[in-house]
């Protein structure tokens, strides 16, 4: 099933690494003029320079998702270079992880202002415009630890936790004018940052896998492009698990 989303403009937070690196390129690839904010400049330039090696135009435009009025600027400049948002996802995140009892309230507030504030912080300026517009496609990037837990991630949880109690709220309130809201539970994903892993501590999470191996992005962005897609438009308020069985609900 070939999906086609010519002309839509994209939003992906925290896009130029990981998850959501594979996601803008694979809506790139579906047809949208895709987006993405950055915090660090230096990254940001060899994040360019491999899209442009690897023949992707991709916009990135230094802003921090946390901050309100730093995620308006960028909303606003992205309508102005690629015009009305039809699609966002919400895929910024961070781990800064402890036991609670432990854990100092920068470690909370910081987690709880990228992974749950940046939610607020960009839906916010995007929403009325979809509602006028009548359709638009919202997909939060939550974690299989927001679904089951996870000791020495009270914060990470919480905010992963609450991303679903965003989803299930919005999507009741717009779904009437033509815009759905979903959310993504990704389970152990192979990316630079798991892979960094040392081998031994993989090879147990693998094992707790129930169909033997760690996920791709390219089957979590297959998954978002699906959920942007007129195929999609009676799936709304859901949580999706793609975590190979690790956790079923």
């Amino acid at each position: 099933m070939k999906i086609n989303l010519d002309g839509k403009v994209a939003i992906v937070s925290g896009g130029t690494a990981g998850i959501g690196e594979c996601i803008c390129r694979s809506l790139a690839d579906a047809g949208c003029k895709v987006a993405t904010n950055y915090r660090n400049e230096e990254r940001a330039q060899k994040w360019r320079d491999k899209n442009k090696q690897d023949g992707y135009d991709i916009a990135g435009y230094q802003a921090d998702a946390s901050d309100f009025e730093a995620s308006q600027a960028f909303v606003d400049t992205v309508v102005q270079d690629l015009g009305p948002v039809d699609i966002l996802v919400n895929n910024a995140g961070i781990t800064w992880d402890g036991t609670l009892r432990k854990m100092k309230l920068e470690q909370w507030q910081t987690v709880m202002n990228v992974n749950l504030n940046s939610l607020f912080n960009l839906t916010r300026p995007i929403i009325n415009s979809m509602l006028e517009r009548g359709s638009g496609r919202i997909i939060n990037m939550s974690s299989i630890n927001g679904q089951k837990g996870q000791m020495g991630q009270t914060n990470y949880t919480t905010t992963k936790a609450g991303i679903h109690g965003f989803t299930m709220s919005l999507a009741q309130e717009v779904a009437r004018k033509g815009i759905t809201v979903n959310t993504i539970s990704p389970g152990y994903i192979a990316t630079d940052m798991v892979m960094a892993v040392p081998e031994e501590i993989r090879n147990k999470i693998v094992a707790g896998i129930p169909v033997g191996r760690l996920g791709t992005p390219e089957e979590i962005a297959a998954l978002t492009v699906y959920l942007c897609s007129d195929h999609a438009q009676f799936i709304t308020g859901a949580d999706i698990a793609i975590n190979g069985g690790q956790h079923m609900q």
